[in-house]
């Protein structure tokens, strides 16, 4: 947990995380990878009945929008989605880690505060890859969640949305009432 800094953790509240790799290296730059953190976020969400709106995964950071976890706090999913992924990387670079760094140790967490926020943070998530000149439009970026959005393509990992809703609740598969992901 970060010092100094108190976390609000608020039933049905969303939060834009960003993390980095350790000295911003750019651990994050082979498809593998991004591969394997996003079994691992998608294995975070099912584990910790975290609700994933957004997420983009850059060379040197990532960038996410979450719901509050069903189970455990914030400070624990986002702990274990970053030990699990360095951990498992290892594997996929044939690299051994003595230093067991991969990520810096903080994250940034912010509450969001209204429907207009959320879609501000998701537009800069999605729009990131493109100010960083890595690609020209979203949808051209394998690593983020634009092309759900844009083109209803499931990935990797399971984002609610409207659209996914509207799936489940085809399967009769809906959400227990108070359990809503929606963001306020």
């Amino acid at each position: 947990m970060t010092q100094g800094l108190v976390r609000l953790q608020h039933s049905g509240q969303s939060h834009f995380v960003t993390f980095s790799c350790y000295r911003r290296q750019t651990g994050l730059n082979s498809p593998a990878i991004c591969v394997l953190f996003l079994k691992t976020l998608e294995k975070t969400r099912r584990q910790f009945s975290l609700c994933v709106y957004g997420y983009v995964v850059m060379p040197e950071h990532v960038h996410l929008l979450l719901g509050e976890p069903g189970s455990g706090t914030l400070a624990d999913a986002i702990h274990f989605l970053k030990l699990s992924s360095a951990k498992h990387r290892q594997f996929i670079s044939g690299e051994h880690i003595n230093s067991g760094h991969f990520w810096q140790k903080r994250y940034y967490d912010r509450n969001i505060r209204s429907y207009s926020d959320f879609r501000g943070k998701l537009r800069y998530i999605h729009r990131n890859p493109v100010k960083r000149g890595l690609c020209e439009k979203p949808e051209d970026w394998p690593w983020s969640s634009f092309r759900h959005y844009a083109l209803g393509e499931l990935g990797t990992v399971e984002i609610e949305s409207e659209w996914t809703a509207r799936k489940r609740a085809d399967r009769t598969e809906v959400l227990q009432p108070g359990t809503s992901c929606f963001p306020p």
